[in-house]
């Protein structure tokens, strides 16, 4: 390479260096040029950066946000709403529509935004966004402002527009952290662009916290006041509206101290809507602080409500209208068919006739004492009213529903229906009619029973000898129901119980004998719908507790259509009913009277006394009350003997006594309507009482002037006849065949039956001699008559007995009647 000197190149700067003179200073020092001719900034001018430098660094930041917007705007989605956000309680509601009840871990019921008032709307915008509906999702400076308070330990502050107040509720966790600042912002910004601003502020006043465990708009008005949403004015409003700030802090109710901020909070809120022009300046300067509520209805489980939320779940998973993850996932506002002023009145009436007059600490037997009932609109199959225990949280199991306690004799009217239903007829081939006549003897064999010896014992061992349907069943014989059902087939029985509305599936029911004697265990709820089809004649319908549900405030879920059907014909339900009719006029049930309306009932009592029942009804109720005995320890079954300091309970008591006056309170203000029966041929008269023993069944003859009337309640001394004078002579005979019966001669024919097999009843207060059947041996004290049940003529009858046999058979008869009167 050369040594020479290269030429450079033009407008490279450069030139050859010229000599300096000795002394002359250096170039670049002090304030010159730097090398090449440019200027070197020093002192602390070498700390202000350039323009050049502040246009770069603006530009590579920009470039930065940009791509950092973009960036985040692609990479944060929407996500799934929070588990909190979602859950709901279920809402119970009376059929008024008043809240019975709520559960569920979160309380908290959404509505749509048309069911919330536009001043609750106005409200909570006022005190948060006034500008929600004009302004973007964000609010950068708010958050800017926030951001740094929080950081530098201000306070944490949220900074957010509605839109992201509900981003943070719905998607996100509460938590005040960076990284959920930055999702919130672009979940925001999306959620904006995707759902329109009615949505958003739906989807806030349904999330947002109130206090008093309520979320959202609608569990907050009615935590506070007991209103629904749509139906909160502007001072109710602005007051949640002031809440959702400090919800803790400003329940004036909890802190009374708290007070003045909370109405400068609450008055803040009313101006900005006058300010917004949502509320007049008139309305405005009218407008008190509205105190809430110190207590509103409870919605836990407390008293019966508990019972029925139980109940309720239990019969729409039973129906299949909802299932158990749809109940869990709550957000359903199911309406029942429950009447508050009839759930009240069941209430009352168990306290004022049962728990009230109770002594625990006295007497252990009271400790035992559960009672449980239901009642039932006959016509519709509604249940308007329940009483399932004394507190939910107290004592678990719905004494309404629970199958484990035999009903007794209440079962005994579904043996008569069915041998009305299947014109069935006796063992001698009689028809079966109220009028029948059977032997009611203590202990009395079954007869055409093929299974084994059956041979039930009366209420307190008493014997009735011979008794019409009518009576026996005024008195609840066991005998002769026992019998009754052989006569009509036990299995036909069973299959009448289950055509009324007891389940199939209940536990002992089953076709024996004993089934008259109700050792079946069906719960209270079902025999209240099998005594509402007796009193809908004998149509059935299965009962239902729900009239209407919404899921979300807005989507109605389907009900299955109620289906009614024939059970029974109406000839064989209301010929029950009359029957019954004469158990609360006559019989055990007498204190059912003190409903003040035609009533039909009967009474029950359980084995070893371990329950007692009363079922019971009006043309428009039907009401099944019982009294049960439980160990509260280990719920094990038991006797009832002296609770109450009663020697015992029997169902024409506390039973009936509950049943009479709920039914009075349930109906008070209701006309009072009377039975419309269409009767079986034959039951519009009604026989006199008779006092034979013979064991024989037989109805009186349709045709005789005996019967005094339709009257069912005819008290008549027997011995006389219809125009009150002395004679009359009753002769039956084993196989049914009813003597000849005259109104005033004092004589019968027997019939022709086998000799010792016709029974002569005689009056004849002269003296006149009780003729003997056709084929003799029948006399007016036969050897084995029994005092107190009429004179059993035997194979050793004198039947020469002059005046004496009709005396006898009289006080007989009057016997019957009065020990029958001690009865119950």
């Amino acid at each position: 390479m050369s040594d020479e000197p290269q030429p450079q190149q033009h407008g490279q700067g450069w030139a050859p260096r010229e000599p300096r003179a000795a002394g002359t200073p250096q170039r670049g020092t002090g304030t010159g040029t730097g090398t090449g001719g440019k200027r070197v900034r020093t002192g602390w001018r070498r700390y202000v950066p350039t323009w050049r430098m502040v246009l770069g660094g603006f530009l590579v930041t920009a470039l930065l946000l940009v791509g950092g917007f973009f960036l985040g705007y692609s990479l944060v989605h929407i996500p799934s709403a929070n588990a909190l956000a979602t859950k709901q309680a279920n809402v119970y509601l009376y059929a008024d529509g008043s809240v019975l009840a709520r559960d569920g871990e979160v309380n908290r019921e959404s509505v749509s935004l048309d069911r919330i008032s536009e001043e609750a709307q106005h409200a909570v915008l006022a005190a948060e966004d006034r500008d929600f509906y004009t302004e973007s999702a964000v609010d950068p400076q708010a958050m800017i402002r926030a951001a740094w308070n929080t950081a530098t330990g201000k306070g944490k502050q949220s900074g957010s527009t509605i839109t992201q107040q509900y981003v943070k509720n719905y998607y996100l966790r509460q938590e005040q952290t960076v990284t959920r600042k930055v999702k919130e912002f672009f979940i925001a910004i999306k959620l904006d662009r995707e759902q329109s601003k009615d949505e958003i502020l739906e989807g806030y006043l349904n999330t947002s916290y109130f206090g008093r465990n309520a979320y959202g708009i609608q569990a907050a008005a009615q935590a506070y006041y007991g209103v629904d949403a749509q139906d909160l004015d502007a001072p109710r409003a602005a007051y949640l509206a002031a809440l959702v700030n400090a919800p803790s802090q400003y329940d004036v109710i909890a802190h009374p101290e708290n007070r003045p901020a909370v109405e400068s909070r609450w008055n803040y809120v009313l101006d900005g809507m006058v300010q917004k022009g949502w509320l007049s300046k008139a309305e405005r300067t009218g407008l008190k602080f509205p105190k809430p509520k110190k207590t509103t209805t409870s919605t836990g489980m407390s008293g019966q409500r508990g019972y029925i939320v139980r109940t309720v779940k239990d019969h729409l998973i039973r129906n299949k209208i909802l299932d158990e993850e749809e109940l869990d996932a709550g957000g359903h506002r199911i309406t029942t068919t429950l009447h508050k002023d009839k759930q009240d009145a069941f209430v009352d009436a168990v306290n004022d006739n049962l728990m009230d007059r109770l002594d625990p600490e006295n007497r252990k037997v009271d400790t035992y004492v559960r009672a449980g009932g239901a009642a039932i609109d006959p016509r519709s199959g509604k249940v308007v009213a329940m009483y399932n225990g004394i507190d939910y949280v107290k004592q678990y199991t719905p004494n309404a529903t629970r199958r484990d306690y035999q009903v007794g004799s209440i079962f005994k009217p579904f043996v008569f229906a069915s041998a009305v239903e299947n014109g069935s007829t006796t063992q001698s081939g009689q028809a079966i009619t109220p009028n029948t006549v059977y032997d009611g003897t203590n202990e009395r064999p079954v007869q055409g029973w093929p299974g084994e010896r059956y041979a039930p014992a009366n209420e307190d061992d008493r014997s009735y000898g011979h008794i019409t349907v009518r009576e026996a069943t005024d008195k609840s014989v066991n005998a002769v129901y026992a019998q009754m059902a052989v006569d009509v087939g036990s299995d036909k029985v069973q299959q009448t119980a289950v055509d009324l509305g007891i389940p199939a599936t209940t536990p002992e029911l089953t076709a024996s004998p004993s089934i008259a004697l109700g050792v079946a265990t069906a719960s209270a709820l079902d025999m209240a719908e099998a005594y509402a089809t007796l009193a809908n004649h004998g149509e059935h319908g299965a009962y239902t507790m729900i009239e209407k549900i919404t899921k979300d405030g807005n989507k109605t879920v389907p009900l299955p259509e109620r289906k009614t059907r024939r059970a029974v014909s109406r000839e064989a339900a209301d010929t029950t009913t009359a029957v019954l009719r004469g158990v609360v006029q006559n019989g055990t049930a007498s204190a059912a009277q003190g409903a003040g309306r035609p009533a039909a009932g009967k009474t029950g009592t359980a084995e070893e006394d371990r329950a007692a029942w009363f079922a019971g009804y009006t043309p428009e109720l039907a009401t099944v009350v019982s009294v049960m005995g439980q160990d509260p320890v280990t719920a094990e079954q038991k006797k009832l003997y002296g609770a109450m300091g009663l020697p015992r309970i029997n169902g024409g008591g506390p039973p009936a006594e509950i049943w009479a006056q709920f039914t009075r309170e349930a109906l008070k203000g209701e006309p009072v309507s009377d039975f419309d029966l269409r009767l079986q041929s034959g039951a519009e008269r009604t026989a006199p009482p008779t006092a034979s023993a013979d064991p024989s069944s037989s109805t009186p003859d349709d045709d005789t002037s005996q019967a005094p009337g339709t009257d069912e309640s005819v008290n008549r001394n027997p011995g006389q006849d219809e125009d009150g004078t002395e004679g009359g002579t009753q002769g039956r005979t084993d196989e049914g065949t009813t003597g000849d019966i005259p109104t005033g001669g004092g004589t019968a024919d027997g019939g022709t039956t086998p000799a010792g097999d016709t029974t002569g009843v005689t009056g004849g207060g002269t003296g006149s001699t009780g003729n003997t059947g056709n084929t003799g041996n029948s006399g007016t004290d036969g050897a084995n008559g029994t005092d107190g049940t009429g004179r059993t003529g035997g194979p050793s009858g004198t039947g020469t007995d002059t005046g004496r046999g009709g005396q006898d058979g009289q006080d007989g008869l009057t016997g019957f009647i009065q020990q029958s009167a001690r009865r119950q």
